[in-house]
């Protein structure tokens, strides 16, 4: 009996880890981070285009200047360079943005050690 129980309490682990490291990673993948120019900006439905791509903001999501200070959605206009963190979602085809900094211009890779941010 403890044989049995052994075993059937194995295969049960084994199953735990592999749906706990499955979700792990493919929370991993849908994590965006990118900068790019906004397209196109609706305050009203909280939604702005970066490169073609739909984002949507909402009440937890943290506008930053290019310091790293919170700042009001004010200052969101459109032909802004802005760096996005933010999740995807697949099924709707647009972006939950959790922060968005506002930059003066496109940051290069020789740049980016000036915004803490973009580590």
């Amino acid at each position: 009996m403890g044989k049995i129980f052994f075993r059937k309490g194995m295969g049960i682990g084994i199953i735990f880890i592999f749906i706990f490291l499955n979700l792990t990673f493919a929370s991993a993948e849908d994590i965006v981070k990118t900068q790019g120019k906004i397209m196109e900006l609706d305050l009203n439905k909280n939604t702005m285009i970066v490169h073609e791509k739909l984002f949507v903001w909402d009440l937890n999501t943290i506008i930053y200047n290019e310091k790293g200070s919170p700042i009001k959605i004010d200052h969101l206009k459109p032909k802004i360079w802005v760096y996005i963190e933010g999740i995807e979602d697949r099924t709707n085809k647009r972006t939950m943005m959790i922060k968005i900094y506002l930059l003066h211009k496109y940051v290069d890779k020789k740049e980016r050690h000036l915004y803490p941010f973009m580590q």
